[in-house]
């Protein structure tokens, strides 16, 4: 079996990256999570718990749409991303369908942000999650 992700897109990359021919519906689960805990603790700053939560969730909406398996009940008001309701799913799937599902979700979310605050801004606000970075470490910010 042959983890297809879709390599074209650099959000695509980090999940590539965490995810090989031989992983699990559990390994990657924990990948997709992984980066989706990136993906928060890189927009929080700029746009509050809440606002990352809301534009997940949408993502999660719009993407239910090819992966119904994605239809996760959330509340109306969110106060943040629920990683443990998304990984729930995830390892209730093939590997290769939650790394499908997954990477629709990431490309769902990348062009959800895009189409609010540009593509430009959207690739700046996330390359610390898309780029490369030693593994187990968050980006961060070492200038002083």
């Amino acid at each position: 079996m042959s983890l297809k992700i879709q390599e074209d897109r650099q959000w695509a990359a980090p999940l590539a990256d965490l995810v090989t021919d031989s992983a699990d519906a559990e390994q990657v689960a924990e990948g997709i999570v992984a980066i989706w805990l990136e993906i928060e603790q890189a927009l929080h700053p700029i746009i509050g718990h809440r606002g990352v939560a809301a534009l997940y969730n949408r993502s999660l909406h719009l993407t239910a749409v090819a992966y119904p398996w994605l239809a996760i009940d959330q509340p109306a008001v969110p106060a943040a991303v629920d990683p443990a309701g998304l990984r729930a799913v995830l390892v209730q799937q093939t590997a290769a369908e939650a790394a499908l599902g997954g990477s629709a979700l990431f490309q769902t979310f990348h062009e959800l942000l895009a189409s609010l605050v540009g593509a430009s801004l959207t690739d700046r606000l996330l390359r610390s999650v898309w780029s490369p970075s030693s593994p187990g470490s968050p980006a961060q910010d070492s200038s002083s």
